[in-house]
């Protein structure tokens, strides 16, 4: 499942863009089930600046740890605490429930570089 309205970026990281150029960001169902059950996750500080291809978070799951980078340059503005206890939700509804952060971006163009569900789905099949 890779939905369409989200824009991706290879290294498996979606973004959504919402109101008030606020960009939620969470890892792809691929990425989720590549990974296997997750078990912990390490998710940035609130108000770090991150940059387009930046690590800031860290998913580990029963297989291996996995950094996630930030698709876009901005401002960490909230946080996803619930996956400090429940980190499995990134498993169960990695689009939904499981994202990881949002940062506050410039402007909406700031997704314009990202790659739609064809692409991303095209650049891990190719793998």
């Amino acid at each position: 499942m890779t939905p369409d309205e989200l824009k991706y970026v290879k290294s498996h990281e979606w973004a959504r863009l919402e109101e008030d150029n606020i960009v939620v960001v969470g890892i792809s169902d691929h990425a989720q089930e590549s990974l296997g059950d997750l078990v912990f996750v390490e998710l940035p500080e609130i108000e770090q600046e991150v940059g387009a291809g930046e690590e800031c978070a860290v998913v580990e799951s029963v297989k291996a740890a996995s950094d996630v980078y930030s698709p876009v340059d901005g401002e960490v503005i909230e946080v996803n605490s619930i996956l400090l206890d429940q980190p499995e939700l990134v498993n169960s509804n990695p689009y939904g429930e499981g994202w990881l952060f949002k940062v506050k971006v410039e402007s909406s163009s700031a997704l314009d570089h990202l790659l739609t569900a064809e692409e991303y789905k095209s650049s891990w099949e190719e793998d």
